[in-house]
């Protein structure tokens, strides 16, 4: 089924196999793909890495918010925060996961919470803030990229604590709560490494 042998799943009620949803609609997945994964550059590399995942979410019209690296269950894994168009046409997606990828499969848990009712609070707020010179930037890991959705300073996390119902302060918060209590399977853990 999956190589995750334990994840903390307070707060959520399972809706099918592999995933569940909270109080909020957020929805948690757990992901086993029997192949070689499809990153653009191994952990090792994390610039090439961050710059890969910042040009192939731009090329399917969403936007790479984070792509850092961090451990899950003392195993190397890629940390991610996408932010793609709603696909009822309104408002924005926002998902989270952690990608363990091995030379042959990967496993990764996401997180996936949508935009209700009004939309684009959040942006709005923090461009009146700063003026839109300032609320659009390059996106740190591919600064020539052009095309998806933009790179937005509303998106950073010092943002979070003004919008705690906002579904990127959800996600994110999830992430963090979630990862400690993350356990994997040893024979996965022993796999060798993507490269």
């Amino acid at each position: 089924m999956t190589p995750i042998t334990a994840i903390d799943l307070t707060g959520f009620e399972q809706v099918d196999e592999l995933a569940w949803r909270d109080e909020h609609g957020t929805v948690l997945t757990l992901h086993f793909f029997d192949l070689r994964p499809d990153l653009p550059a191994p952990l090792h590399d994390l610039p090439a890495l961050q710059a890969g995942l910042a040009r192939n979410t731009a090329a399917q019209g969403a936007g790479l918010i984070e792509a850092v690296g961090e451990p899950v269950d003392g195993t190397p894994a890629v940390r991610q925060l996408v932010k793609i168009p709603h696909w009822q046409g309104h408002g924005l997606v926002f998902l989270g996961s952690y990608i363990l990828p091995k030379a042959t499969c990967s496993v990764m848990f996401k997180l996936q919470a949508a935009e209700l009712g009004t939309t684009g609070f959040r942006e709005a707020l923090i461009m009146g803030q700063l003026g839109p010179e300032h609320a659009f930037l390059r996106s740190p890991y591919a600064p020539e990229l052009t095309g998806g959705l933009p790179f937005l300073q509303a998106d950073d996390e010092r943002y979070d604590a003004m919008f705690p119902e906002h579904p990127l302060t959800l996600v994110r918060g999830l992430l963090r709560r979630l990862l400690p209590s993350v356990r994997l399977d040893e024979d996965f853990k022993a796999l060798p490494a993507f490269e």
